[in-house]
Formats: structure tokens, sequence, C-alpha cells
């Protein structure tokens, strides 16, 4: 199993912060750096925000050897051929290390804040397709193409230069939805990603995932499977947490969150491992704590890598 980083890039992100972040990550031994695509949090205050495309530009000329990528980018914020043209070259600055996450939006207060479409969710979810739709097209396509949808339109579009990785960036596709966001995973994405789901959760929707892929004449092994979930290392944090939380440690383990001893974590991550998941994104809320991410490399990463 790997272990990624997971950041809310809302939530204080400044370039100092980055930097030490992008540089733990990739001296740590970590497989990715994640940052989520938020103009702000769903409350005051408001925080510092690194714009997304800029941050993982530098990314990928800052950075040798890591994955990284929006999880995830909402098209309520960008035409999806902005979103394509950007992802190319960001992509191909990195030599194929971009994943692509996409996603329809969901956060009201940023997209009332600065005037922004974010739909009722039946129109969104035809949105999120649409544009899916319009990224892979112009992706995979070596020839000018036409698209008539609802919400996008393209007339003898294509994108150039056309991207070095052979069908464009990874696309991932996250969120637990089984009856909307797993077909669309199925039928779109490189890779999906489940939201703080306990093990048997996680197995359960990938044995619908291998459904739908059956269905679009895709292998299980089409589709990488990772979780973005919350990480509370050490006895006195995880007992922090869930005070915080008001639940037992117990209970927040059965929302899918990791928390403990090095030794509780390892066996946990061994569950979602056996349970068809292949990297783990740890959400990593203090961005200040890098000795925290230190530890986690030590302690935990070499026994489930």
């Amino acid at each position: 199993m790997e272990l990624a980083i997971m950041i809310e890039g809302q939530d204080g992100l400044t370039w100092e912060r980055w930097k030490r972040l992008a540089a733990a990550a990739e001296d740590f031994g970590f497989a990715g750096l994640y940052r989520s695509d938020h103009y702000t949090n769903t409350r005051p205050p408001d925080k510092d925000s690194l714009e997304l495309w800029i941050s993982l530009t530098y990314l990928a000329s800052h950075t040798r050897r890591i994955e990284f990528g929006p999880l995830v980018s909402p098209f309520s914020f960008r035409h999806p051929s902005i979103t394509a043209r950007m992802a190319a070259g960001v992509d191909d600055l990195s030599g194929g290390r971009l994943q692509l996450g996409l996603g329809a939006g969901w956060q009201e207060r940023e997209h009332t804040m600065f005037g922004l479409d974010l739909l009722d969710l039946t129109e969104r979810m035809l949105r999120f397709e649409e544009g899916l739709q319009v990224v892979t097209l112009l992706f995979s396509s070596d020839v000018p193409i036409n698209y008539a949808g609802e919400f996008y339109q393209l007339n003898q579009a294509i994108l150039l230069p056309r991207p070095l990785r052979p069908g464009g960036p990874a696309i991932l596709v996250g969120g637990n939805g089984i009856q909307r966001t797993l077909r669309l995973a199925a039928q779109y994405a490189d890779e999906w990603n489940g939201v703080f789901l306990p093990a048997n959760q996680y197995r359960q929707r990938c044995q619908v995932l291998d459904e739908y892929l059956s269905e679009h004449g895709r292998q299980p092994g089409d589709l990488r499977r990772s979780l973005m979930t919350s990480l509370h290392l050490g006895a006195a944090r995880a007992k922090q947490q869930a005070e915080m939380a008001g639940r037992s440690q117990d209970e927040l383990r059965a929302q899918g969150r990791l928390l403990g001893e090095p030794a509780q974590v390892v066996e946990q991550l061994a569950a979602f491992k056996e349970a068809g998941c292949q990297r783990v994104m740890l959400q990593w809320l203090d961005q200040d704590d890098i000795a925290g991410l230190e530890t986690v490399a030590k302690q935990v990463l070499p026994q489930v890598a």
C-alpha cells in the first residue's frame, strides 16, 4: 500500500508552507502530495489559499518523484477545456506525475462569494458528466472534435500541443455515491478515491465498481482504488481527537478514520488494503507539523510500503 499526503489548500496555505510540505513529501518517501481546490472554507474566518494550478505547477518543476494533483477540482470553477489545457501542460512539465482529480463542486459559500453557479444537485451532476466527457475527448483525440452538450459546446476543438502521456493525464473521480459517482468513475476515470469510508463499506464499493467497469468493457485492474481519510498518530493525539469529536476512538475508527499507536494504524491500513485500497491520502490539517509527517514516515510508512 502507498501513503500520500492531502492538504486543505484553503485552510491557510502559503508559499512557505507549500514549499516545506513539498520537500517533506518528496524527502520522507510519501507516494504523493494532493490538495483541495477551494477559494475558502465553509465558514469564517477566511484564510490564505494558494490558487490550485499555480501551486501544482510549482510541484511539477520543484519535485522529481511524487505524484500530485487536486483532490478534487470542480467544473463549477473552470470550463473543462481550460482545466484540460492546464492539466496537460502541468503533466508534461512534471514528466507524467499529475493525477487530475475532478469533481462537481459542493461548497455553497465560496460559490456565492465569487458569483459562481453551483446549480442544484441534479444539474450539477449532469454538468460534471459533460465536463468529464469534454476533458476525455480533448485528451484522447488527435483530430478536431465537436461536442454539443447542455452545458458545454465544442466546435472543431483540439488540444495542442498534444499531451505527452498517451490519452493525457490520469483522471481521478472522488466520492462515495453509488448510483452517480461510482458509475462515472467506472466509465471515465483511471482512479477512484473514496472519502472517509470504513473498510467494510470500502470493500462493498469496490465490488460495485467492478460491476460498473464490466458494463463498460473494463477490467477491475483498469481502475486504481484510493482513500482519503484523517490520521491521528499516537495515544495523545487519538485521545484529543476523540474528545474534540465527542466520540470514542472506536467510533472514529468505525468511520474510517485512522488513529492510535503506530501498530493500530498499520492494522487499520491492512484492512483497507485487504478491501482493495491501493493508496491512502492522509488528510494533514496542521500544515506546519512537518515533524509529525516525519514521524509517520518513520513509524508507519515502512510497515505498509
